[in-house]
């Protein structure tokens, strides 16, 4: 029996790539500027097995993404980005875990779960 796919890649359109990226830089991920040959200059970060890419869209691209990520210090965290004015919800205890929820420059909902 083979193994189920294996999710290895996502690219997330951007209306402002820079804004975008400084925000996933605040939950703690690390951006690299790419190009693949004559295509759009974008932004990558590579993690073990997976691969999150910011690309350029037009500026009425309405993307209804969510993502989720798990983290080792939600409070600090929180409290890093509540600082910074990105306004997070509550953190809440759910059947999954402890989390909160934060909007990017998207308006994409991004979960924030406790490790």
């Amino acid at each position: 029996m083979s193994q189920s796919p294996t999710l290895n890649l996502l690219v997330l359109r951007c209306r402002d790539m820079e804004r975008t990226r400084t925000f996933y830089e605040s939950l703690g991920l690390t951006f690299a500027s790419h190009r693949h040959g004559q295509g759009p200059l974008h932004y990558a970060c590579e993690s073990p097995g997976f691969v999150l890419e910011l690309y350029p869209a037009p500026v009425d691209y309405v993307d209804r993404t969510a993502l989720g990520f798990e983290i080792d210090e939600l409070e600090s965290l929180y409290e890093r980005l509540a600082s910074a004015k990105l306004q997070p919800g509550p953190i809440e205890q759910n059947p999954w875990g402890r989390t909160f929820v934060i909007r990017d420059p998207d308006g994409r909902r991004v979960e924030m779960k406790q490790r």
